[in-house]
């Protein structure tokens, strides 16, 4: 079979100028590179509230954050750091206690356990694993909510430590958002 050198150099040409295209496409989806949370996929250029409506494993989450009012400070540029409990997590709770919590009248305490959730500042995995390994395998961190939290890395795994001494393990890691990072976690974590 004889090849033309026309064609050969037709198919060369095009192989050129199809390459930086084919560059600009990987660019753009290395952007948006997703993480599924609660069967949702999470995309970076959407904020914390945009994505976290979309997971079915954070309902109960969502729904305090309305109650609490602080759906626009999650859009807000941020950057935050949400340590984000599952219903798996909330259901881990005294009975009646996400519903009492619920209550108008109980709204300033849910804002300050939902704030405890959150740091400020874009915290991923790897800030937290070197953030403990220097400070002797626990690094302190301040919530927003006023008190701290402290994160322990061992074998990769993170694990997050209340000012009540209770224990939560970061399940999903490293969910990139416009305006911060989310951690999906398996146990409510509760201020002093």
């Amino acid at each position: 079979m004889k090849i033309s050198r026309t064609a050969l150099l037709l198919t060369a040409a095009s192989l050129v100028f199809a390459a930086p295209l084919a560059t600009t496409a990987t660019s753009a989806q290395m952007k948006e590179q997703t993480v599924t949370v609660g069967g949702a996929p999470m995309y970076p250029s959407k904020n914390i509230i945009q994505n976290a409506i979309n997971s079915k494993d954070h309902t109960t989450l969502v729904a305090a954050v309305k109650a609490a009012g602080l759906v626009e400070t999650l859009q807000g540029p941020g950057p935050f750091t949400v340590f984000a409990p599952t219903n798996d997590a909330f259901a881990k709770l005294p009975a009646g206690t996400v519903e009492h919590l619920l209550e108008p009248s109980m709204k300033s305490k849910l804002v300050g356990v939902l704030t405890y959730h959150v740091v400020p500042g874009r915290l991923s995995a790897k800030d937290m694993m070197e953030a403990a390994k220097n400070n002797g395998g626990k690094a302190e961190f301040k919530t927003v909510e006023g008190d701290k939290i402290w994160v322990e890395s061992k074998g990769g795994i993170l694990t997050i430590w209340d000012a009540k001494g209770n224990t939560s393990k970061i399940t999903i890691q490293n969910v990139f958002q416009s305006n911060g990072v989310i951690h999906v976690i398996d146990t409510v974590l509760l201020p002093g």
